[in-house]
């Protein structure tokens, strides 16, 4: 069974959405939890509506009052409901009693759980009808695979259906079928997808054959594919990302439309007009590398046009300046990109002061050796190493559900109708 997973905020969107996936060839349809705590019960009721031969699962999370909440989907039109394996015994056994009355079943839901065998055996004797394998999204932003291992410990530990879910895309849920499962839960690969009917088709092809297909949507990046990732995405994505926090001011790109950089950065720190560590840094830097100056924002250039020669022939990817810059055209024409505060034609001098890969603070933000720096039009981003990872794919999580919305927005709906603006400010 292919299911869609609705993890969204905005009801008339999910039942677009879910209608194209039918069409695509979902299966089941997931009201999910973040569906179900923006709009109520009254999700799973527009979704029976629309969709009465398809099965509706609400992915309730349910902790505690398992009889209480089940009582309530049920009746809302849910045929499967999901409980958290964590809750208590009780729990379980009064959500599973609850949905017999109703004619549902109950779906455990081993998120987070460390003794997933046990468990599984233990929600199999309480009455459940299905377990799922599931690595939530906020663990997936820190580029962890489809819990594979765990769904093969889980299909050797009990009798019971289990369903898959955590970043399944076209690539991966034939792995998570030969691993054991016979629900796979797939959401971002779908509810993200420029065309989610073609999106799910690709799905269900993968399924049904077999075979994997190779896919670049909804991926998850690891350390080993940063660049690769942070290439896809604006310093505003990036912004977004980290809660508007590690945005550079008062530096401007000077090389003109469509300049990107990316990279892990080498930082300088230099007297105002000093250019001797800005150029040895050149020999320092890595092919890729985004050297990141310190001038103390002085306005006699520490860089100029054989500098940014040396560092282009170097293979670096980016110099940002908070300071002066001068040979602008000579370094337009490198194609070099280049941040700085200030452009003019004054160079200082080859003193020597400060050091190379030392902590620098740069248009207001720390920068360490090894951070990553993203900058384009709209300004630069500092992101620190040991967040690279996860704000990565938090911000390509960002690009692509803002590529959703474009498409929502071609439909000839405007940007406030699809977000429903007015309806969701804030109630002070």
């Amino acid at each position: 069974m292919l299911q869609v997973a609705l993890d969204l905020m905005h009801l008339r969107r999910a039942e677009e959405i879910a209608r194209e996936a039918v069409e695509g060839g979902a299966d089941w349809i997931e009201a999910g939890t973040p569906l179900l705590k923006s709009e109520g019960a009254e999700t799973l009721r527009v979704l029976r509506k629309a969709f009465p031969g398809h099965v509706i699962v609400a992915d309730m999370k349910t902790m505690d009052v398992g009889g209480f909440e089940v009582e309530i989907a049920a009746k809302a039109g849910a045929d499967v409901i999901t409980i958290m394996g964590m809750a208590d015994d009780g729990t379980i056994a009064e959500a599973v009693a609850t949905a017999k009355r109703y004619g549902a079943k109950i779906m455990v839901d081993m998120m987070s759980v460390d003794a997933l065998e046990k468990r599984c055996q233990e929600a199999q004797a309480l009455g459940a009808s299905y377990i799922c394998v599931h690595m939530g999204i906020d663990e997936q932003m820190h580029g962890h695979g489809a819990p594979l291992e765990r769904i093969k410990r889980a299909a050797g530990a009990c009798g019971l259906p289990i369903a898959a879910a955590g970043g399944l895309t076209t690539e991966t849920v034939v792995a998570a079928m030969q691993a054991g499962a016979s629900i796979l839960i797939v959401g971002g690969a779908i509810i993200k997808a420029k065309d989610v009917r073609s999106a799910t088709q690709s799905v269900r092809k993968a399924i049904d054959s077999g075979v994997a297909i190779p896919s670049t949507d909804a991926r998850k990046f690891s350390a080993a594919t940063l660049r690769e990732a942070f290439s896809k995405v604006s310093a505003p994505n990036v912004a977004d990302a980290q809660h508007k926090k590690g945005v550079m001011l008062g530096l401007s790109l000077r090389n003109g439309h469509g300049v990107k950089m990316c990279g892990p950065a080498l930082t300088v720190q230099t007297a105002k007009g000093d250019w001797a560590k800005p150029v040895e840094a050149t020999e320092r830097a890595n092919p890729g590398d985004v050297i990141v100056i310190d001038a103390g924002e002085g306005e006699l250039a520490c860089w100029g046009e054989l500098a940014g020669f040396s560092a282009k022939v170097r293979g670096v990817a980016g110099v940002v300046i908070d300071g002066a810059v001068r040979d602008l055209d000579g370094i337009i024409d490198m194609q070099l990109p280049l941040f700085s505060r200030h452009v003019t034609p004054h160079a200082g001098e080859p003193k020597g002061y400060g050091g190379i890969g030392l902590e620098i603070t740069v248009g207001g933000q720390l920068v360490h050796t090894g951070d990553w720096i993203i900058g384009d039009e709209s300004g630069i981003v500092v992101v620190p190493q040991e967040q690279a990872v996860e704000v990565a794919n938090r911000a390509v999580d960002v690009m692509e559900r803002e590529n959703r919305i474009r498409e929502e927005i071609k439909k000839g709906r405007p940007l406030s109708s699809v977000l429903e603006l007015e309806r969701w400010e804030q109630v002070r």
